[in-house]
């Protein structure tokens, strides 16, 4: 899409899949306590200090990819969520999982990338991290790394949408679990089920 060439769209962009990010990730930080996960390669030993926000602004910034690769790294994160439902995001591992699927986006996507050293440093983590980084979330996502052309028109249009429609985020702790709910079908897209629902949709056209 012509207009993620637009540096004001590309920051609201930024924006706003930080704050998705960051709500998902609070979500499942509260969500630990009743429900056990996994601990991963993706995971710190602390909290990071800088936000998630500062974070992909960083990856942005330095790692010089693409508009598209962004996009693309949000599929790969929905993906891996999806396929990998003992590992949700949350506040020790999403920036590991941020800096990690950018790379893996630009290396796919885009025709000039940097090394995986370049990319640590970026990231703030050791070159022999990074590989670890890169080897699982491969695995992770079953080395499915195609992204269809609706699938990314499927994802755009949702950012856009929402970044219209975007509200305060809730702040009542009664509401914890039904926001839980809502961010985890906010974070994940069922690409078979919006292909039949195109192909439908193309069969009444005709």
């Amino acid at each position: 899409m012509a207009e993620l060439e637009n540096p004001t769209v590309m920051t609201k962009i930024i924006t706003f899949l930080s704050s998705l990010v960051q709500r998902v990730a609070e979500s499942n930080d509260l969500n630990s306590h009743f429900q056990p996960q996994k601990i991963s390669v993706f995971h710190g030993l602390t909290r990071p200090t800088i936000s998630i926000q500062s974070y992909l602004e960083r990856i942005f910034k330095y790692a010089d990819c693409s508009p598209s690769c962004l996009i693309v790294a949000y599929v790969y994160l929905d993906r891996f969520s999806q396929r990998q439902p003992s590992l949700p995001i949350n506040s020790f591992n999403v920036h590991r999982l941020l800096i990690t699927s950018v790379m893996v986006a630009a290396k796919f996507m885009d025709d000039m990338y940097y090394n995986n050293a370049y990319y640590a440093k970026v990231g703030g983590i050791s070159t022999i991290e990074m590989n670890f980084l890169e080897v699982d979330f491969l695995f992770g996502l079953s080395f499915d790394l195609n992204v269809t052309p609706s699938t990314f028109t499927t994802h755009c249009s949702y950012l856009q949408r929402e970044m219209l429609l975007l509200q305060p985020p809730l702040d009542s702790a009664d509401s914890s679990l039904s926001l839980g709910k809502s961010l985890k079908l906010h974070l994940c897209f069922d690409e078979d089920e919006t292909s039949h629902q195109q192909q439908q949709q193309q069969q009444l056209a005709v």
